[in-house]
């Protein structure tokens, strides 16, 4: 026995009874392992398809080219789109693609469903216009919300033609014509097209031409052959039933199955042949409303965005694939690592090594994001001839300072340019105009000293070591190679002022930067003279001296940690992930990462989370334009699915996408601002705000309405807690007060005011918080005095807990996810883990177990999160920014042991003193 191979099939040719006398070998030709396609499993398709076109099965021919995947018919794509079959369109498109496969792929599909809404528009069927916005087009708003709303916006036109984009829309048919010819192109680039849309060339009725060879060799294997065998089936192989002697005549000149003349062939299909890797520019912008007709030769399509408008570059989607999928998934995802256990022990828990997960800021150190290989410039916008050696060169920090291939050259900012022969020169890209440009000159030889006027005698020439703008762009300073700066005020065009000059070092000035330490601009500086020097940026005057380097210090990076406190923390719904506010406004994501075989994140302490952000580098910010900083109240609310997070830091109200950070809408400019935010258990769209001027207002997001507006507050809302069971609403202000609101017509059904302890002070703007227990019947109350459990519907205090007082207010306190336990946390950094149900110490935490000891900053926890599925897990919030994770050792399981239960009944008070004083003996 031999083995062939041919191509990638594989056959076995043996000598086989009768057929080895006459010379014909058997071959056992394999196609393919079950559940895969080989080659000519392949081919195999592509002749049944040839077959049932030629037998003009139209519908199942069109059904098993989308089955299979194997070859996309443009002629039967072109007359569906020409007759507007709009769901056979997208049919047939999705049996070789999907709309989040790559960028090609969703331009398609938003081409077709845009062509399709501006029809049902076109025939004033705005209910059908409806439907498509809903179900085919809102899929794209994640990637662009502005348009979006504009394509929402055209439902209120009389004329979609009204606007200024779409005002040279023709009739129905030329607008198909052109869609068609711009889909063409993207889908010859499509990759997932390629070798897809040429029908390969073999003979008519191929199938039919296979079988008869076959039915002639098996003719000739019968043992007794008849002349003219009379073959009536093909589901067994055929035998001649009695001896004749005869022999079968060849295949050749005797076919046993007749052949049917093509009655019909697949369509030539040379214009629209295999994929091409040869770029090619586009007349046409793919990403606007209008598509354009083109005669251009077309290989490759350079893809937009989508949108109304075309942009600079079309080819700059390329470089960063967006998959919408990733905008619906939960902020439970990918890119998270873990971090490491605390230990502890019950009761004082004491020595916890529970590690800090720092949030990062512009001036610390945070992981780094790096974009894509392809995001980097590739393009030169301008040559700028200086003249001479260029040392040193800074772009103007009011502008943008990345020279991205798409932007026009109006958006780039000035440079400033220093030399070797000591000029220095300002320059605008746009224009490719110089500026400025001043020769090295020093101001006031005489206020020099001694020692710079004689090397200045020798040679009056210096070269720039180092130039830099100032944080706000309105100066800029010179570090030469000879003792001095210069600091330059600069006012736009060629206004270009003298500003202080120093003598800063002997010999180089290596380099100099811009700080500002508690909000004085200065002026660092370091030099070949070992020292690094600080000064006063407006007066001159010099400030510090450091020194102690043994070598001359050659350059210098100021950093400076803002005084930033996370002030609202959570974690997301599905626990994977922990979401922070800062008090600069910023929005932190730390994630975990997935596990290998459940594929869910979560959080641990065993190793770290990793601080995530989109590979845009964007930041969830809030608006803070018309905040009053000082007095501003944060708050935000996370979506039941972890998709959307509401937000507000004395601001607009920003609505977050949490796969994108993008800012999807804004909406109630202050005043009053927000200071509660929380979603309506039933309706993501609806959401209760808290206000500042103490009223709360229900809002319906989709239609930006607000429903109603609850008042019975005398101060600003700080709570607002939702009840399923009881279908109501608990609101709680800085007036101590709790009020309750019926969710069927927002009427008050009853308030009362906390009953503060006699001889607690407390401040007039202090927060009262709740939060209702898993039962959705019993209401925690946190106010900085107390904690209290109420029964919600009566406003009856049940139980109350009291901190001692020299361990100052509580800040915040949460109910674990079961509602068995309270994670407590007050001023002096202690946290306590309570019972629930009768406020009892379970432990302490110290500040020694969890924070690192510095006498000099007194940092403690702000707020605390509880875990949404770990009993036994919280997070705290830092004064300092930091955030720590805590759970107990896993040899214990849990945090301390339960204090025995209290006999009796009716309200009861303990006190943090009591119940330590209890547990020590």
């Amino acid at each position: 026995m031999m083995m062939m191979r041919k191509g990638r099939s594989e056959g076995v040719w043996s000598n086989h009874g009768a057929a080895a006398q006459s010379g014909v070998y058997r071959i056992n030709v394999k196609l393919g392992d079950e559940g895969s396609m080989s080659s000519l499993s392949r081919e195999l398709v592509f002749l049944i398809l040839q077959f049932l076109d030629e037998e003009k099965f139209k519908d199942t021919v069109h059904r098993l080219e989308k089955e299979s995947g194997f070859f996309f018919n443009m002629r039967y794509f072109e007359d569906c789109v020409a007759n507007g079959e709009w769901d056979e369109v997208e049919k047939y498109l999705s049996g070789f693609t999907k709309v989040d496969d790559n960028r090609y792929s969703m331009k398609i599909f938003f081409e077709i469903r845009k062509q399709k809404y501006l029809e049902a528009l076109d025939k004033h069927d705005n209910a059908k216009a409806v439907e498509i916005l809903v179900k085919d087009l809102k899929v794209f708003a994640t990637f662009n919300e502005d348009l979006f709303k504009e394509i929402t916006m055209l439902l209120t036109l009389a004329n979609f033609r009204e606007n200024e984009q779409l005002c040279k829309y023709g009739e129905t048919k030329h607008a198909r014509a052109i869609m068609l010819g711009e889909l063409k192109k993207l889908i010859e680039a499509n990759p997932l097209f390629r070798d897809k849309l040429q029908f390969p060339s073999f003979k008519n009725s191929r199938l039919r031409t296979l079988i008869n060879q076959s039915l002639n060799w098996q003719h000739q294997l019968c043992k007794n052959p008849r002349p003219n065998p009379d073959i009536k089936t093909l589901f067994v192989d055929h035998s001649c039933g009695q001896p004749n002697g005869a022999r079968a005549p060849s295949p050749v000149t005797n076919p046993l199955l007749g052949s049917i003349p093509k009655v019909g062939g697949f369509p030539p299909l040379g214009a629209h042949g295999p994929f091409q890797p040869a770029p090619a520019a586009i007349t046409a912008s793919l990403a606007g409303w209008m598509a354009n007709p083109s005669s251009v030769p077309h290989q490759s399509v350079p893809v937009g965005p989508i949108g109304l408008t075309a942009p600079g570059n079309a080819a700059s989607m390329l470089k960063r694939p967006n998959n919408p999928t990733m905008d619906y998934q939960t902020a439970d995802s990918e890119h998270a690592l873990k971090r490491s256990r605390p230990f502890g022990i019950p009761e004082e828990v004491n020595n916890v090594p529970v590690q800090v997960l720092p949030v990062s800021y512009p001036g610390q150190s945070h992981p780094l994001v790096l974009p894509f290989s392809d995001d980097l410039p590739r393009t030169v916008i301008a040559n700028l001839n200086q003249g001479s050696a260029v040392k040193s060169l800074d772009f103007h920090p009011i502008h943008q300072t990345l020279l991205l291939d798409d932007q026009p050259l109006s958006y780039f900012p000035p440079i400033l340019v220093g030399t070797n022969m000591g000029d220095i020169t300002i320059w605008e890209i746009a224009s490719r105009e110089r500026l400025v440009i001043r020769d090295f000159k020093i101001w006031d030889l005489g206020a020099c000293t001694a020692i710079l006027k004689a090397s200045m005698s020798n040679e009056y020439t210096a070269s720039v070591n180092r130039v830099v703008w100032s944080p706000d762009g309105a100066l800029f300073g010179v570090a030469y190679s000879k003792h001095i700066v210069q600091i330059c005020s600069y006012h736009g065009g060629d206004d270009l002022r003298n500003h202080l000059e120093i003598d800063a070092h002997v010999g180089n000035v290596n380099d100099i930067a811009f700080s500002h330490p508690s909000k004085q601009l200065c002026i660092i500086t370091c030099g070949e003279d070992k020292t690094i020097k600080v000064w006063d940026a407006v007066t001159g005057n010099k400030l510090y001296t450091f020194e102690g380097h043994e070598a001359p210090v050659y350059s210098v990076c100021p950093h400076q940690k803002e005084n930033i406190q996370i002030v609202r923390l959570i974690y997301t719904n599905v626990g994977g992930s922990i979401l922070a506010l800062a008090s600069n406004a910023v929005h932190k994501l730390w994630k975990w990462q997935k596990n290998e075989q459940t594929e869910l994140a979560k959080a641990t302490t065993t190793v770290p989370p990793r601080l995530w952000q989109p590979p845009s580098g964007i930041l969830m910010t809030n608006d803070i334009s018309d905040a009053n900083v000082d007095d501003a109240v944060p708050c935000f609310a996370l979506s039941k699915n972890d998709s959307y997070v509401m937000s507000a830091s004395g601001g607009k109200i920003s609505l977050f996408n949490m796969m994108t950070f993008k800012t999807m809408t804004t909406f109630m400019p202050p005043p009053p601002a927000a200071t509660f935010l929380a979603f309506h258990p039933k309706d993501n769209n609806i959401i209760a705000i808290g206000m500042e001027d103490s009223s709360i207002q229900i809002y319906n997001v989709r239609i930006d309405e607000v429903k109603s507006k609850l008042k019975g507050h005398q101060k600003r809302i700080t709570g607002l807690a939702f009840s399923n069971i009881l279908n109501i609403l608990v609101s709680s202000g800085s007036d101590s007060q709790l009020c309750i609101w019926s969710m069927d017509g927002w009427e008050k059904q009853a308030s009362k005011h906390l009953q503060i302890p006699t001889g607690r002070v407390h401040s007039p703007l202090a927060q009262t918080r709740v939060q209702f227990h898993q039962d959705q019947i019993h209401l925690l109350v946190v106010h900085e005095t107390l904690i209290a459990i109420y029964e919600a519907t009566k406003l009856e205090c049940l139980k109350h807990w009291l901190p001692r007082e020299s361990s100052g207010p509580i800040t915040d306190a949460t109910y674990s996810c079961d509602s068995q336990s309270i994670f407590a946390s007050v001023e002096d950094g202690s946290v306590y883990i309570l019972t629930a149900n009768t406020l009892r110490i379970r432990c302490r935490i110290s500040p020694a177990a969890y924070l690192p000891a510095n006498p000099s900053t007194r940092v403690h926890p702000v707020v605390v999160a509880a875990h949404p599925s770990e009993p036994n897990q919280f997070a705290v919030g830092l004064t300092d920014g930091g955030i720590h994770v805590l759970e107990p050792p896993e040899s214990e399981g849990k945090w301390g042991t339960a204090p025995p239960v209290e006999n009796g009944a009716g309200p009861s008070v303990t006190s943090a003193g009591g119940a330590m004083e209890q547990e020590s003996r």
